[in-house]
């Protein structure tokens, strides 16, 4: 199976999903990695990033992942994604995603996302999640 390279997943996220604000920063046979910028329409009180923030680079993460390892298959869907917030993220560094497939079947997959603030090494949260893939591709 050809891995897709992060070129053609950036540029598919972008196209599909214009609205994102994740972008895809790699993509190997272990993990994808992607990014999220944070600026003042993504904090909460007291500095914070947004828990649906997170959710979404956890999402976007996963997705990447998935795609990168059965080609650019649109209704491949989230059936479930379920985190754990583990501490206050930073508000001036980007939010990263490393998503890391635990399992890749014909109608499932199931991956872990780990999501760090730039440049600190103690994880914010740590999400799971299983994706539906469609069985006509």
């Amino acid at each position: 199976m050809k891995l897709i390279e992060r070129d053609e997943l950036a540029a598919f996220l972008a196209r599909e999903f214009p609205q994102t604000r994740v972008t895809v920063e790699q993509v190997d046979a272990h993990e994808a990695v992607v990014a999220h910028e944070i600026g003042a329409a993504e904090l909460r009180p007291g500095g914070t990033v947004s828990g649906p923030v997170m959710m979404a680079v956890a999402d976007v993460a996963l997705y990447v992942a998935v795609l990168s390892r059965i080609g650019l298959v649109p209704l491949t869907v989230t059936t479930n994604l379920s985190i754990n917030f583990l501490r206050k993220p930073r508000a001036d560094r980007r939010i990263l995603g490393r998503c890391r497939l635990l399992k890749l079947g014909r109608t499932l997959a199931v991956g872990e996302v780990t999501l760090y603030s730039e440049g600190d090494p103690d994880p914010v949260a740590h999400a799971t999640g299983t994706y539906a893939i469609p069985r006509e591709r």
